[in-house]
């Protein structure tokens, strides 16, 4: 009896191993993420503000071109003015990203989760991967979406833009990357914390408080601190006439991509020595 079941036991072991592969797994993180509401509701409202903002701000352009000093129409960027919702629809995918881990821990569902999948980074990474891809897909077609509403008003004035001016296409295609990496940030920092108000609020915090407040900070440092910080760098990405004391576009996204990931990485390893 004592033999047989030392066969029986790796088996079942195997057994375990074998249904928790990456593709379940993924199949399973993908089930999860559109079982609850929040996750629809969510993606409206962004959709809500980067289209609503872009056209608020394109039509409010266009109704007050009188307005606008001849230097302010020189610098004047149609692309960034129909991206505009993007710098508020962050908020809701980084929100996203943070709920998709920390309501897990809220409700103790992670102990289910880690005995499912007993790699855990295995869990980490699928996670990772389904939130990357609905953000990305997502934020793509709502950045063209708000781009094509935004000039439409533009063009009354004869300010718009086309995709095939010069640095128009990857700016558009740069809100789709930045609201990816905004949720991707809200992850991080959710799978770091595994708390759901003290994620949020640093994630609010982190991308939508203190970057604006930075210009007031004094001198050279002062300036390298406020370009390099978290969405002052990421949104680059967005612009097509870039600003004084602002990074490249490639540069400061790749800036804004190194915070997730460092924060990313020390959550998996922590990950691997606390207990769920």
């Amino acid at each position: 009896m004592a033999s047989t079941t030392a066969v029986r036991e790796p088996s079942a072991a195997a057994g375990s191993e074998r249904a928790a592969t990456f593709g379940n797994v993924l199949r399973s993180e993908w089930t999860k993420l559109w079982s609850v509401r929040s996750t629809l509701w969510t993606l409206i409202i962004l959709c809500l503000l980067v289209v609503g903002f872009g056209v608020l701000i394109s039509w409010g352009t266009e109704a007050n071109l009188d307005q606008l000093s001849p230097e302010q129409r020189l610098t004047f960027d149609p692309t960034s003015a129909s991206l505009t919702g993007i710098f508020f629809g962050q908020l809701a995918l980084a929100v996203l990203g943070a709920l998709v881990i920390t309501t897990e821990y809220s409700t103790g569902g992670i102990r289910t989760s880690l005995t499912a999948v007993p790699k855990r980074l295995r869990l980490l990474l699928a996670k990772a991967v389904v939130l990357g891809v609905v953000a990305w897909v997502v934020g793509t077609v709502v950045s063209f979406a708000a781009f094509f509403a935004g000039q439409a008003f533009l063009e009354k004035a004869n300010i718009s833009t086309t995709l095939s001016a010069p640095g128009v296409t990857r700016a558009v295609l740069g809100g789709g990357l930045y609201l990816f990496g905004s949720a991707m940030f809200g992850f991080a920092l959710g799978a770091l914390l595994r708390h759901t108000p003290a994620a949020i609020t640093l994630v609010v915090g982190l991308l939508l408080v203190v970057p604006p407040f930075l210009a007031l900070l004094p001198g050279d440092w002062g300036d390298a601190i406020e370009r390099n910080f978290t969405s002052n760098a990421g949104s680059q990405i967005t612009f097509v006439i870039q600003q004084p004391n602002t990074l490249s576009p490639w540069t400061g996204y790749a800036v804004f991509s190194a915070y997730w990931v460092i924060i990313l990485a020390v959550a998996a390893v922590l990950l691997q020595r606390r207990d769920a």
